[in-house]
C-alpha cells in the first residue's frame, strides 16, 4: 500500500509550474521543490492542498484547491507550511509543522496559532541551527527536527567557468528590510577604496542621487534564468544577514553558483558561509568592508575562494532533503 504525504498551504495561488516564476518566495519554492522530488518515489502519493486555481496533477503531484478538501482526504502524514490553524482541516494522526520563520511565543499567540497547535500537535520542522536554537519551547513542546532546504536544481546544474573573473560587481538579492541600510552605509566607504565597483540591490527601495554617485543601481527584477545570469557575471554578494533569516535561499543560491558571500553572520548567514574558504564573516563594519574591497580588487583571492566553492558544488540538492523529511517522519 502506498504512503500518502500531503502538504497544505494558505498564501497565493501556485504550483509547481510557477518554479521559475519571480512572483513566488522562497516557502514556495521549498513546497514545490520538495513536493516534486517525494513524487519520485512510487511507493508514495503526494498531494499538495492550497490556493491554486488551476487543479492540475504536475510531475505525480496532485495540486488541488484547499477548499475542495473531502472527508476522504486521510493522509498518513500531514505537513502543514507556516500556519498550524490548517493542521485541522485534514485528519491525520502524525503532523507536522513547516516553519519558514523567527515566530515568538506573542506572535504565536496573536495569529491564533495556538489553540491549533496544542489540539494537533505538530512536530516542528525547522531549516537550520539557528532556526533550531531560536524555537520558543513552548512553540515546539511537541518535538523539533532541522531539515536544511536547498536551491532548484537549475542552480546546481549551472556549469561555472573556473576561469572566469566577473567585474567589479556586488549583489545584494534579498529583502530591503534585511539591512540593506548597513549594507548602503557601508558601500559609502567600499566604493572610495575599490574604484569602479557597482552595487546592484533589490527594488523596491527609493535610491538617492547620492547613492547613485556611488555606483548603486536598483536591480530589475525578472525569472529565474535572468538572476542566475546575474549572478554568475558579479563578483560578490554583500549580504549582512537580519535575524529574521532562518535559512536565506537567496545566499544559498549565491553559494552553488560559487559567488563569494561577506556578510556580518546575523541570522542564519553564518550557516552559509565557511570564513576564509567560500566568504568572509565579518565581526564589525570595518571588517565587513575591508572583507568586501579585498575580494572586489583581487583577483587570485576571488578565483581561489570560486574554487573552493566549485569543490562543494552540488553537496546539498532535494534529493538530499526528500531523504532526510523521510527518515523524519518514519522515525529514522
Amino acid at each position: 500500500m502506498k504512503i500518502k504525504i500531503y502538504f497544505i498551504e494558505k498564501t497565493i495561488s501556485f504550483d509547481s509550474s510557477d518554479i521559475n516564476s519571480s512572483s513566488i518566495a522562497g516557502s514556495e519554492k521549498t513546497l514545490i521543490n520538495i513536493a516534486n522530488e517525494l513524487s519520485k518515489d512510487k511507493n508514495l502519493i503526494i498531494k499538495v492542498f492550497n490556493n491554486t486555481d488551476n487543479e492540475k496533477t504536475i510531475n505525480n503531484v496532485q495540486w488541488i484547491n484547499i477548499n475542495r478538501i473531502k472527508d476522504s482526504d486521510v493522509p498518513d502524514y500531514l505537513i502543514a507550511m507556516s500556519d498550524a490553524n490548517l493542521l485541522s482541516l485534514l485528519n491525520c494522526k502524525k503532523k507536522y509543522l513547516w516553519s519558514h520563520s523567527i515566530q515568538p511565543i506573542e506572535k504565536f499567540i496573536r495569529k491564533k496559532q495556538l489553540i491549533p497547535f496544542i489540539k494537533n500537535k505538530p512536530v516542528m520542522l525547522l531549516e537550520g541551527i539557528y532556526h533550531y536554537k531560536t524555537r520558543n519551547f513552548f512553540t515546539s513542546i511537541f518535538g523539533k527536527k532541522v531539515i536544511p532546504i536547498a536551491p532548484d536544481y537549475d542552480f546546481i546544474e549551472t556549469k561555472i567557468n573556473k576561469e572566469f573573473i566577473p567585474p567589479k560587481k556586488a549583489i545584494f538579492t534579498t529583502r530591503s528590510d534585511r539591512n540593506l541600510l548597513f549594507l548602503l552605509d557601508s558601500w559609502k566607504k567600499i566604493s572610495t577604496l575599490c574604484s569602479n565597483s557597482s552595487l546592484y540591490v533589490n527594488p523596491p527601495f527609493n535610491l538617492t542621487n547620492d547613492h547613485k554617485n556611488i555606483g548603486i543601481n536598483l536591480r530589475v527584477k525578472g525569472d529565474k534564468s535572468k538572476l542566475i545570469n546575474e549572478l554568475l557575471n558579479s563578483r560578490v554578494m554583500l549580504n549582512p544577514g537580519h535575524k529574521g533569516e532562518v535559512f536565506c535561499l537567496a545566499a544559498e543560491e549565491a553559494r552553488e553558483l560559487c559567488l563569494p558571500i561577506v556578510t556580518m553572520g546575523y541570522g542564519s548567514l553564518k550557516e552559509r558561509v565557511d570564513h576564509g574558504i567560500t566568504g568572509y564573516i565579518a565581526k564589525n563594519k570595518d571588517e565587513f568592508v575591508k572583507y568586501s574591497v579585498k575580494i572586489l580588487s583581487d583577483d587570485d583571492l576571488y578565483l581561489k575562494l570560486k574554487s573552493n566553492l566549485i569543490s562543494r558544488k552540488g553537496s546539498r540538492t532535494y534529493r538530499s532533503v526528500a531523504k532526510d523529511l523521510l527518515k523524519i517522519l518514519y522515525g529514522n
